[in-house]
């Protein structure tokens, strides 16, 4: 192995750690996170305002109710008084149970006038807290399309970044013998991404642990293009300035 094709190695070992440090960096970028705050507040507030939206149902059930069995006791009432009044009973104890008939049902109106407004009173504090949920839902709705768009900004640049790193890749590729780049494929997928590591002062810079001095001795007496693997972690070795 010749030094000039270590140190294209090494050369692909950097190119691909910033890669791999660009592709983290898009996966982790702060408009994510914030679009992941919004969706989660957003979930809350549909959350709350579902729950209103059945109590909120309920209470209008029971208004609708109401109002129906109103309508239904004032058209019986205009009915009865329309015969009451019509001169088409004349029997006196007929007029009686009649006029009778009118006032239970006036009554009977009234509580549901009372009821009808009892319920609207319960009815508009939760309207109003259904039209706070969503305004909100509104708000977080429009703030979580800016950080959208944000995020797709930041991702293109991000982008543009890697197809340019990326475009440099088969040619520093292709400068690796193939058995050198099998095995520097090899141990990237199991160390984590960096296979190779400069060895200075006597330490390697991939686990950071100092060789033993033996260990050392050895290599300084190597040919200086011979693959050498840290006996800590298993990387290649190249020597440092």
């Amino acid at each position: 192995m010749t030094a000039p094709e270590l140190a294209n190695l090494l050369a692909l070992q950097d190119l691909d750690t910033h890669i791999d440090q660009q592709r983290h960096l898009r996966s982790h970028l702060p408009e994510r996170a914030q679009l992941a705050e919004v969706e989660a507040e957003l979930e809350k507030v549909r959350s709350a305002r579902s729950e209103l939206a059945v109590t909120l149902e309920e209470v209008a059930g029971r208004q609708a109710m109401a109002e129906r069995e109103l309508r239904a006791t004032e058209e019986r009432i205009a009915q009865v008084n329309s015969r009451l009044y019509g001169g088409t009973v004349s029997a006196t104890r007929e007029l009686q149970a009649m006029a009778a008939d009118v006032e239970g049902l006036k009554n009977r109106a009234s509580a549901l006038e009372d009821t009808a407004l009892g319920v609207m009173e319960e009815r508009e504090p939760l309207d109003a807290q259904m039209a706070v949920f969503d305004q909100e839902i509104a708000r977080l709705g429009e703030r979580g399309e800016e950080v959208q768009a944000r995020l797709r900004v930041a991702e293109a640049a991000v982008d543009a970044q890697l197809r340019e790193l990326e475009g440099g890749r088969p040619g520093l590729a292709a400068a690796v013998p193939a058995e050198l780049l099998s095995a520097y494929e090899r141990l990237r997928g199991r160390l984590g991404g960096v296979a190779v590591a400069r060895l200075v002062g006597g330490r390697c810079d991939g686990c950071h642990l100092s060789l033993p001095a033996v260990e050392l001795d050895r290599i300084r007496h190597q040919p200086a293009a011979k693959v050498e693997y840290c006996e800590q972690c298993g990387r290649i070795l190249v020597v440092g300035d």
